[in-house]
């Protein structure tokens, strides 16, 4: 069964930075877009950040600017940068392949990972 590997979590204070990874199939990889969630304490799991297979990046507005996803496609990677880290970015993180219908709720492709956990203190 296809995986998903997260890693890269830890303890930041705050402004600090961490490059979270998530490795799984090249067949995965190469044909899906590829998401970062969160899920902080108390909170349902939300998407933070997507990028296609072409490039195109979205972000949720609460970290615009300060995260970034990219994708190795040399050995199926999807890095999340995370700077200027604040407590409320306090989550576990996961990654999925998704595809995204227009106008409807994105759907993930895989079972969930164990996540890495990104804790930021004040």
């Amino acid at each position: 069964q296809v995986q998903l590997v997260e890693s890269g979590g830890g303890l930041v204070q705050a402004g600090g930075s961490l490059r979270l990874s998530c490795a799984t199939s090249t067949s995965i990889f190469s044909t899906n877009v590829m998401a970062w969630y969160r899920q902080g304490p108390g909170n349902q799991r939300a998407m933070v950040a997507t990028e296609t297979t072409r490039g195109d990046r979205n972000y949720a507005d609460s970290v615009k600017g300060r995260f970034t996803i990219s994708r190795d496609n040399s050995n199926s990677t999807v890095y999340l940068q995370m700077n200027n880290l604040k407590p409320e970015d306090t989550a576990v993180y996961y990654c999925n392949a998704v595809v995204i219908p227009a106008h409807s709720v994105p759907t993930i492709l895989l079972p969930w990972g164990r996540g890495t956990q990104v804790t930021v203190s004040s």
